[in-house]
């Protein structure tokens, strides 16, 4: 993992939770989420051929995805912390990466890619927090509210294995 990165995501996620206003009652949460293989951080792709490039970057190989994520309570107590997940690309061929493209898929995705998605199926593999790679990790959600003093319940088991693994999120809890 890249430090810069994992700041990067975080300093974003603060960014956009400082620009919402919050009523007494609410919590801001906010999310940005990278993709960095060999040191590139990889945002959403501006276009095809961009798209292209960065889907066969990742063909057949491991990367990192980083989300931050940000809670802001309207007194400005906030949290922020930060989850790392391997994502392993399967082998996927030159057709099925312009067959994703001509779907209009990759267009806002960072790296150009969703794990969830069913037709494409990108990814061969991940370790680590499966909701990260979608986007928005439960897990730090989870535990950004109980650090500000929100009741969490769940209700079952949490769909990723970092979840189940009891592995600690990356948290900075501070004041105004």
């Amino acid at each position: 993992m890249l430090p810069d990165a994992a700041v990067a995501a975080v300093n974003v996620a603060v960014v956009k939770a400082r620009a919402i206003e919050t009523d007494a009652d609410e919590v801001v949460l906010t999310a940005d989420t990278l993709v960095v293989c060999d040191g590139d951080i990889m945002a959403k792709p501006m276009d095809a051929d961009e798209a292209r490039g960065m889907l066969r970057k990742l063909r057949g190989r491991s990367h990192q995805v980083l989300t931050g994520v940000a809670l802001r309570r309207h007194d400005g107590v906030r949290w922020c912390g930060m989850v790392a997940t391997s994502v392993v690309m399967r082998d996927y061929t030159d057709g099925e990466i312009e067959a994703y493209i001509a779907r209009g898929e990759p267009f806002d995705k960072a790296g150009g890619y969703a794990v969830q998605d069913e037709a494409f199926r990108p990814v061969e593999r991940l370790e680590g927090c499966y909701l990260n790679v979608v986007g928005l990790p439960l897990c730090a959600v989870a535990a950004g509210l109980m650090a500000l003093g929100v009741e969490v319940t769940a209700a079952g088991r949490p769909p990723c294995g970092y979840c189940r693994a009891g592995a600690e999120v990356v948290s900075i809890r501070s004041g105004s």
